[in-house]
């Protein structure tokens, strides 16, 4: 793996955050820094980079989110597993919460399940036990997906590169534990002013969120970051997502958690 080459690809998407200017595509580039290695492992490393960089100025993790949890978008993309991000303290918003639309490049929204967790998950391989024990409860929550690749042309390299395509995110206030949930059956629906943009059910993330929280839990510890009491864990994705514009205002209803509001500037 060509170290340099990471950290050119890493200044880039870099440069796209903070100069609020999407990228071209990157996945070329990232299997040309493979050098022959695991090209997926080549845009993590892309992604840690930039991960470090971020914790060197300041930022503190407050857990992980997984994406690609659904079918459609895992054909749409080639690839047959989930990927993962990290997220960041100054990526969370409150219900309501007033979100600056340029905070987020290319702005996305879906409805999801956050687990938070009251214990580490530190085995080499997890159950659904183990999830259910250490989480603490559930809420509802929105993720604000972006992506510094230009027009969202992305593939999985690029994706993972751009730390998952994670924007910002933001949690309901109403906690709930596991036992009075149906993560498989519960039905959500997202608005958009009263128009429902989205819907579906826990079932499209991965058949369950657990499955997708598992899976998470065991290839943080493969990576040597394990996960740890405290964590937000953003499940996936309940439906499909839906375009942001400025000054557009969301609801998302997620039954047995009920509604998360994701409120954005003009």
């Amino acid at each position: 793996m060509n170290q340099q080459q990471i950290s050119d690809i890493a200044d880039v998407l870099w440069a796209a955050e903070g100069g609020r200017v999407p990228c071209a595509p990157l996945r070329e580039r990232i299997l040309a820094a493979a050098a022959g290695a695991d090209p997926v492992a080549a845009a993590y490393a892309v992604q840690q980079h930039n991960v470090r960089r971020r914790i060197e100025a300041g930022a503190r993790v407050v857990g992980r989110k997984i994406g690609l949890t659904s079918a459609a978008v895992q054909a749409q993309l080639g690839v047959d597993s989930p990927d993962f991000g990290v997220l960041f303290a100054d990526m969370a918003f409150g219900d309501g919460e007033p979100i600056p639309v340029e905070r987020t490049l290319q702005p996305k929204v879906e409805a999801e399940i956050a687990l938070v967790l009251e214990r580490d998950l530190t085995h080499e391989r997890h159950t659904f036990a183990d999830l259910i024990s250490a989480t603490a409860y559930a809420l509802p929550a929105i993720e604000v997906v972006g992506s510094r690749i230009g027009n969202w042309d992305i593939k999985l390299l690029d994706t993972v590169a751009d730390n998952a395509s994670s924007g910002v995110f933001v949690l309901g206030s109403r906690p709930v534990k596991l036992g009075r949930l149906d993560l498989v059956n519960c039905a959500m629906t997202m608005e958009r002013r009263g128009e429902q943009v989205s819907g579906g059910s826990g079932a499209a993330c991965l058949a369950n969120p657990l499955n997708a929280a598992v899976w998470l839990a065991d290839m943080m510890v493969l990576v040597g970051t394990p996960l740890r009491a405290g964590d937000v864990l953003l499940s996936g994705a309940l439906g499909p997502m839906a375009a942001v514009a400025p000054g557009d205002q969301f609801t998302a209803r997620i039954e047995g958690l009920g509604d998360v509001r994701a409120v954005f500037g003009n």
